[in-house]
């Protein structure tokens, strides 16, 4: 019973976190009120820090947009939510939701040799 409380009060704070990051300049989690019943906290991610510790000018190296299975270079989807594009489970050659985001940022923290990996360095209690 504790436990149902813990989860349904990290739930409370993570949408009110949510819902008072207006943009992603004040964003410090990523959204995963998609997700019914999370096995882990949402991920912190400070958006404007990270992008500059990172070096990264442009929106669509994290917020891409394939078009019938490929990358379109020049276009940038940050004005729309992962979950958009992303369903639950895989989807008409889209990974699922949960797969994409440990994708793209796993695979790019790999590739660079910086930045969380394991899961407990993104999803901190």
């Amino acid at each position: 019973k504790n436990k149902n409380i813990w989860r349904y009060l990290r739930d409370v704070v993570s949408a009110f976190l949510f819902v008072s990051a207006y943009s992603q300049e004040e964003m410090t989690f990523i959204d995963n009120s998609v997700f019914s019943n999370p096995e882990r906290s949402p991920s912190v991610f400070h958006h404007d820090e990270h992008n500059e510790k990172a070096e990264i000018e442009e929106c669509n190296t994290c917020h891409h947009v394939y078009e019938n299975g490929k990358l379109i270079e020049d276009e940038s989807s940050e004005d729309q939510r992962c979950s958009d594009c992303h369903e639950l489970k895989a989807s008409d050659n889209k990974p699922a939701l949960m797969k994409a985001y440990h994708t793209n940022c796993k695979e790019c923290h790999m590739k660079e040799k910086k930045g969380p990996v394991m899961c407990g360095e993104c999803h901190q209690k």
